[in-house]
């Protein structure tokens, strides 16, 4: 699957679009994803802030609805705004990282991994945590 399925699946929910009615402000701040690949942990968010409520809420996309959740903001900080015209592949992250593993001689199978969309200095980045087997982690 690729990211803008998700961001289609998000835009064409009720949830969503009455989130949007009630709030124009609101902004996309930063996604979250996992690839469960040894159990079906596997979870899509999208997240967007709300600055008058100075709160994030992040919506979860499951199989058959879409989920909003209001989360709990670590920072006083707003976080930076994230551009959604953007898109990757889930398999090819995973392509990536398995290519990477191979030729820095990384043995272990992936368990999980963790991606998370975010704006850093200005452009949008993926930022990967990947659990390997025997308990060791790899960050991309």
């Amino acid at each position: 699957m690729n990211f803008q399925f998700y961001l289609e699946k998000l835009q064409n929910s009720s949830e969503f679009k009455e989130f949007v009615k009630e709030n124009p402000e609101a902004y996309s701040c930063s996604g979250f994803f996992t690839l469960d690949k040894e159990g079906t942990d596997n979870q899509r968010h999208i997240d967007f802030y709300l600055p008058s409520e100075k709160k994030i809420f992040s919506f979860k996309l499951q199989e058959r609805k879409v989920e909003k959740i209001p989360m709990q903001t670590i920072s006083e900080k707003a976080p930076g705004k994230i551009n959604l015209n953007v898109d990757f592949i889930f398999e090819d992250v995973e392509k990536t990282i398995l290519e990477e593993m191979k030729i820095q001689n990384i043995k272990q199978s992936i368990q999980k991994i963790m991606i998370s969309l975010q704006n850093f200095k200005g452009k949008e980045i993926l930022v990967c945590t990947v659990f390997i087997s025997m308990l060791g982690i790899l960050k991309v």
